[in-house]
């Protein structure tokens, strides 16, 4: 028979030491374990924050990214340009795991707009980040986190939205992948944009967007119809400079920020013509001013072609006559022009190009370029600029002379911003109130009577003139291409606004007998560009008011068939 003894005191203590230790390692064991749980919280909630509001360069420098740029809207409140969150892919080359050549390969097939080979320089980079792409749409950023390769990053990061696309996109311009202004109004306000202080409210701009469209869409249409090279547009405020619609073709789509030199080219202000006859008015102005035109009945001989040098000065609707001056406007007279210019002399007509802007870059905001001013002024200059040879400038520069022509004599600097009533730039004084009154009847006169007929529009007083000029070739002019243009006032018995179109080569159609004129094709843009957005503007039609023009009939010159049929 086996007997047990029973435990000795001391077993018993030994048992419950170790039942002690055994219980106080598995609580420290727990704490353990919650503390480095909690610190991998931690972590991965900072990254799942940095994965929300960081870019990779301010998650490897640890700052913050900053205040998005300023809104930019037309002058009624609609958004022209502002800024969104969008997603950036980019890659750590040093810390890919993965097959280049194969991580390569796959990427160029979710991005087909580079190579493999491209993305496989990226990887090869000596370079602690690089970029992949911008502006990826959320899709994008989801198949290429499948492919679950940890050097590649991703990030949010503002992208710049143009929501009207191509409208306005001179005049806004663009801005590059680091948000810095690099064209246009974006350039031009690029501190006051990017200032947190003063971008909290949008910049509003002086373009009337209802009219911006209206003008892009005659234009465009225009220079689609008459297979132009180019084209150029604008409406300004007369009273103020403000632009209200400012259109260059070919145009870009600043969402893409890409374009060739053709396309990025604002033709308002970067371009510059010999705008021809459109000159004419400007020219009478100044002979009107100097008391070389004392009055309208004054005539200048017309009866032939001059002879100056080897030039030789002709007329496109010779009349083969003595002209007076509204006649002389009336038929668009190279002859009777160049002999007011010639009685005029060098020095008026050179202070008169000079007042009005024309010797230095246009007035205003963006991009501009400046002019092709006379080396040297014979008498062949003096006379042929004054119908718009010898002399190129921009479509803005015109529109700014013909505001200042039929304002009442004040010229003033265009603006791309908004000015608040009352608060217009004082200008400078250019014509005398009583030329331009005269000036508005002529202009007037040229669109009821002249060749300008085909740019009126019912009730709304247009008064323009034409301008056809060649285009300069290899050092002279090529006789079968030339630059059209109508500028146009209105309403011309109280001006507010200049309308400007021109198309550059443009062709003939079987609708214009084959005429590539700016009467048969720079007009009707006019017209109908007029119909559209005066009321848009506050300009009411009104077939019971017009400016008194009655003075100067009289002094047109019809043929018996003509005055009988005016019976």
């Amino acid at each position: 028979m086996i007997v047990l003894a029973a435990p000795r005191a001391a077993d018993r203590r030994f048992t419950d030491q170790r039942h002690s230790l055994v219980a106080t390692a598995q609580v420290r064991l727990m704490i353990l374990l919650l503390l480095f749980a909690a610190g991998i919280s931690l972590v991965l909630a900072r990254l799942a924050w940095l994965g929300i509001v960081a870019t990779p360069d301010s998650v490897a420098a640890g700052t913050a990214v900053g205040m998005a740029r300023g809104d930019i809207v037309d002058r009624n409140g609609a958004t022209l340009a502002r800024t969104i969150d969008a997603w950036s892919i980019g890659v750590h080359p040093d810390k890919v795991i993965g097959d280049k050549v194969d991580l390569a390969r796959r990427l160029a097939e979710m991005m087909p707009e580079h190579s493999a080979a491209y993305y496989h320089n990226k990887l090869m980079l000596d370079a602690s980040f690089t970029y992949l792409k911008h502006r990826a749409m959320p899709e994008l950023v989801t198949q290429v986190n499948a492919l679950g390769e940890p050097g590649i990053a991703f990030a949010r990061e503002p992208e710049r939205l143009y929501p009207q696309t191509t409208l306005a996109a001179h005049a806004l311009g663009i801005v590059n992948f680091d948000g810095q202004g690099v064209r246009g109004i974006e350039r031009h306000l690029n501190d006051r944009l990017t200032n947190p202080a003063l971008n909290s409210e949008p910049v509003a701009l002086s373009i009337d967007l209802r009219v911006q469209g209206a003008l892009e869409s005659e234009l465009g249409h225009a220079m689609a119809t008459f297979q132009a090279r180019g084209a150029a547009g604008l409406i300004l405020d007369v009273a103020t400079g403000e632009v209200m619609a400012m259109t260059s073709l070919p145009s870009f789509n600043p969402n893409k920020a890409r374009g060739g030199e053709d396309e990025l080219r604002n033709n308002v202000t970067q371009s510059v013509y010999e705008l021809g006859s459109t000159f004419k008015p400007l020219t009478m102005a100044e002979a009107i001013e100097t008391g070389v035109v004392p009055s309208m009945s004054k005539r200048f001989d017309a009866t032939a072609p001059i002879q100056v040098g080897r030039f030789r000065i002709r007329d496109d609707h010779a009349q083969n006559r003595w002209l007076n001056v509204p006649e002389t406007l009336v038929h668009s007279s190279n002859i009777a022009t160049a002999r007011i210019a010639d009685e005029m002399g060098q020095a008026r007509m050179e202070h008169l190009f000079r007042k009005l802007g024309f010797n230095t870059a246009p007035d205003i905001e963006i991009e501009k370029s400046g002019t092709i001013w006379p080396k040297f002024w014979a008498r062949t200059t003096t006379m042929t600029s004054a119908y718009g040879h010898g002399i190129a400038i921009t479509p803005l520069h015109l529109a700014s002379a013909y505001a200042a022509m039929v304002n009442g004599g004040i010229w003033r600097p265009a603006t791309l911003m908004k000015i608040a009533p009352g608060k217009a730039p004082a200008g400078r004084r250019v014509f005398s109130e009583s030329t331009s009154a005269r000036m508005r009847q002529l202009l007037r006169l040229v669109v009821l009577e002249g060749t300008g007929r085909k740019g009126d529009a019912p009730g709304f007083r247009i008064g323009a003139k034409t301008g056809t000029a060649e285009r300069p070739d290899g050092g002279g002019y090529n006789k079968r291409v030339n630059v059209s243009t109508f500028a146009a006032a209105f309403p011309m018995d109280a001006p507010r606004y200049v309308v400007v179109a021109m198309l550059d080569s443009p062709k003939g159609t079987a609708e214009t007998f084959g005429f590539s004129t700016a009467a048969w094709n720079a007009a009707p843009v006019v017209s109908r560009l007029v119909m559209r957005t005066g009321p848009m503007l506050g300009v009411i039609p009104d077939m019971n008011r017009d400016i008194d023009v009655s003075e100067l009939m009289p002094l047109l010159w019809k043929a018996p068939g003509e005055r009988k049929a005016a019976q």
